[in-house]
């Protein structure tokens, strides 16, 4: 992985998730095209629909079009209205949907572009972002690994990815789970001395034999016990959820455990396999109408892969079906 894709910048990262008023949901994945709005906005409307309150926010990185997957039309106030100061709170520049429960909060939609946050712009954000009003907040992330995208996953409570069994989008997807944690390294690089270590290691030709993170933290760990015991501590937090799209043979539903598996030997993080989603027509024919797959067909199957996803985070410790 070429060292431009995560540390292009020396500014410090939006700080990893703590307390807050809410619980903010986060949807991303190295590539576009594979459903994530699809995902976000319909985790959204079963939870309006078992009974909490939401806030969906429409942070895809200059395609902001999230409202159209809720049958909206593009909402007068925006992102940018925060951004700009002409609003105070995202409460403010939030609007009703025609979901019980549920708020949405539009993107950008002028030229003002979140690419081109600046890291206070960034840290306000987040701070707005935890002051949201409803307990629950879901943020929908553009495609690929722009600082920005990588540092908004990284302050959610729960870190969902999302793929498709297609070989291209689950190297995307690594892809982005690699640049999410060497990331969440950075945090720790001046404080424990291993800047130059985690450069060295995103150079798929150092000479360390360092090729995934899982072989990062054991040689820092050799190299200094104590920052390799600080290091494992600042990742914990680190955990993911994965969601496979566009299911339709059992040899893709297996492609979830495999990524799971995965994650766990190679990056040393925790990995959860949520769910996956079956191959529909409902679902594109849905989205042509402008409609919500749960408004056009309320009993269909997805609809109820969708619940379960939606009650296990929820619920994150009990006991998962085998999928």
């Amino acid at each position: 992985m070429s060292k431009a894709v995560v540390s292009g910048s020396t500014e410090p990262c939006v700080p990893p998730p703590s307390a807050g008023v809410n619980r903010i949901w986060a949807v991303g994945g190295g590539k576009g095209g594979i459903g994530k709005s699809f995902i976000s906005s319909t985790l959204a409307i079963c939870l309006s629909r078992m009974g909490k309150n939401v806030t969906l926010v429409d942070l895809d990185l200059g395609s902001a079009n999230l409202h159209t997957c809720l049958g909206m039309k593009e909402p007068k106030l925006s992102l940018s209205d925060f951004i700009s100061g002409r609003a105070n709170t995202l409460d403010e520049v939030s609007s009703a949907t025609e979901f019980q429960n549920l708020r949405f909060v539009s993107g950008f939609n002028d030229a003002l572009n979140i690419a081109d946050l600046a890291t206070e712009q960034k840290r306000r954000l987040v701070g707005a972002l935890r002051a949201i009003e409803t307990p629950y907040v879901i943020l929908d992330l553009g495609a690929g690994t722009t600082e920005n995208t990588l540092d908004f996953f990284l302050a959610a409570d729960e870190k969902l990815i999302a793929a498709t069994p297609e070989p291209t989008s689950i190297e995307n997807a690594y892809r982005f789970i690699k640049s999410s944690y060497y990331r969440r390294l950075r945090d720790a690089e001046t404080e424990l001395g291993v800047r130059e270590l985690v450069e060295d290691a995103m150079d798929s030709r150092n000479k360390l034999g360092i090729r995934n993170p899982a072989d990062l933290l054991r040689h820092v760990t050799q190299k200094n016990p104590a920052a390799g015991e600080s290091l494992h501590r600042l990742i914990s937090d680190f955990h993911l959820h994965i969601i496979l799209n566009q299911v339709r043979t059992r040899a893709d539903v297996e492609l979830g455990h495999s990524i799971k598996s995965v994650c766990q030997k190679y990056f040393g993080v925790e990995c959860d396999y949520l769910g996956y989603i079956d191959h529909d027509n409902a679902v594109w024919q849905a989205l042509r109408k402008r409609r919500p797959l749960i408004v056009e067909h309320p009993y269909s199957s997805i609809v109820g892969q969708f619940l379960n996803m939606a009650k296990n985070l929820l619920n994150p410790h009990s006991v998962r079906a085998v999928i």
